[in-house]
């Protein structure tokens, strides 16, 4: 590739952890003299992180490859990620995808461009899944007041409606001394706050070779992680219910850093089918974490994930869902509407949910998720807390979050952008969104 056109692209699809590892292959390209530009511009490379999670991750592939190379009908495509693991050779079959790179390829990425040219055949360098045994560290960064921080990577869980295993491998961590680089690293970036992130997070201690004695738990890594100096804020993005122990509640509740919002996935509110999933709690457990969280931190806000239209889900198993999470003092739902996944156990189960169905059940879950939500809000109005500003100016406001994860709005100010202020929680507008009152800005 000609030495002085070297130019990148990235467009990211998925997860938090995705971005992360976008993030880390940026910087690996530019320290080998790729220029990054915005996906919209001509690059004479365009880097695709892919998802394996949603239903058309074939059909998103083949939009963004198209809409790269109308920009520039020369770039040279690369697919990474999740779903570049699982079917390298159906996105090889989409025309314009020069180089498809498996999960332990993906951050070698500068190897592979160096001479190569388009041509009329993919290159796919793939590898088996066991073969991704090893960490690679990762976060983002520069593109917000907030980075993304990866401290896991993989699963050992066998959810029978789940692929991440077959795309990500076994579950391994990164080692303590090198989360904690990364960590002081972003620190000296003037970002605010750090998102953890992983694959199943809790699980975290595995060695980088996912060897299966624990080095370090989920609760050392944030005990060393609050005594990083010049982050203000630390958040978990996500965290098993059987993985999130008392000990790790009653520290995050006390600690200098982690703010209170948790994250946990649930899935379903019904046992059996908790069962047919292959969760390793049921909802007794996760009624008790919620609880836990709820004594010593009542303002905290707690996500749900929850999968509807799974194999076997009755109308009345449904109900049951619903009223278990209507009853339970969560903050907002992420629904998900289950489709159906090569190599997966539950692709035979029987009592397929017709499409329709789930559709509808998608969208009263999200009903529910808006009231919880705006409750939730409501509750906190009235109340001073600390709000980071993010760098978006919309019409000439400014929008930021509480460290409980209340979205909040005030007139834009430049100075306030990246900076922890002290606010006043005023009226809940048209838009969901709550209207603030600065008060003094905070010391950093």
């Amino acid at each position: 590739m000609n030495q002085d056109t070297r130019t990148v692209a990235f467009y990211t699809l998925g997860c938090k952890l995705n971005f992360s590892e976008t993030s880390t292959i940026a910087r690996n390209l530019q320290d080998n003299g790729y220029q990054k530009v915005e996906f919209h511009q001509p690059a004479s490379v365009y880097v695709i992180n892919t998802c394996s999670v949603t239903a058309n991750a074939d059909k998103e592939c083949r939009t963004i490859v198209k809409n790269a190379l109308k920009v520039n009908p020369n770039g040279f495509v690369v697919v990474v990620g999740c779903y570049a693991q699982l079917k390298p050779e159906e996105i090889a079959s989409i025309e314009g995808v020069d180089l498809v790179l498996g999960a332990s390829e993906k951050f070698n990425i500068a190897q592979y461009l160096d001479d190569l040219e388009k041509q009329d055949e993919t290159i796919i360098h793939s590898c088996e899944i066991d073969e991704a045994d090893f960490y690679v560290g990762s976060y983002s960064i520069g593109d917000r007041t907030r980075a993304f921080l990866k401290v896991q990577d993989g699963c050992d869980y066998k959810c029978t409606y789940c692929t991440i295993p077959l795309a990500r491998g076994i579950s391994r961590s990164d080692e303590l001394h090198n989360v904690l680089k990364n960590a002081r690293e972003i620190a000296n970036q003037d970002i605010k706050e750090i998102v953890l992130t992983g694959v199943n997070i809790g699980d975290y201690g595995k060695g980088e070779f996912g060897n299966k004695k624990h080095e370090h738990t989920f609760l050392e890594l944030v005990e060393a992680l609050d005594e990083v100096d010049n982050i203000e804020r630390i958040r978990i993005s996500s965290i098993e219910p059987n993985l999130l122990k008392n000990e790790t509640i009653s520290f995050v509740a006390q600690s200098k850093r982690f703010v209170p919002h948790f994250h946990i996935p649930l899935q379903s509110g019904s046992d059996v089918l908790l069962k047919k999933m292959k969760r390793r709690y049921l909802t007794a457990l996760y009624k008790d974490r919620v609880e836990s969280i709820r004594k010593i931190m009542p303002n905290a806000c707690i996500g749900v994930d929850v999968i509807v239209g799974f194999p076997g889900e009755t109308e009345e198993l449904f109900m049951e869902t619903y009223h278990f999470l209507q009853a339970l003092p969560i903050s907002y739902l992420h629904v998900f509407t289950y489709s159906e996944r090569d190599n997966t156990e539950a692709i035979d189960f029987p009592g397929v949910v017709p499409y329709h169905v789930r559709k509808e059940r998608n969208k009263r879950l999200r009903i529910l998720s808006e009231k919880k939500r705006l409750a939730f809000y409501q509750s906190q109005l009235g109340s001073t807390q600390k709000v980071l500003w993010e760098h978006e100016n919309k019409n000439g406001k400014m929008y930021g979050f509480t460290e409980n994860y209340v979205k909040v709005e005030a007139d834009y100010q430049e100075e306030s952008i990246n900076q922890i202020q002290e606010v006043e929680l005023g009226m809940l507008n048209a838009q969901g969104v709550v209207e603030v009152k600065i008060k003094l800005p905070i010391e950093i």
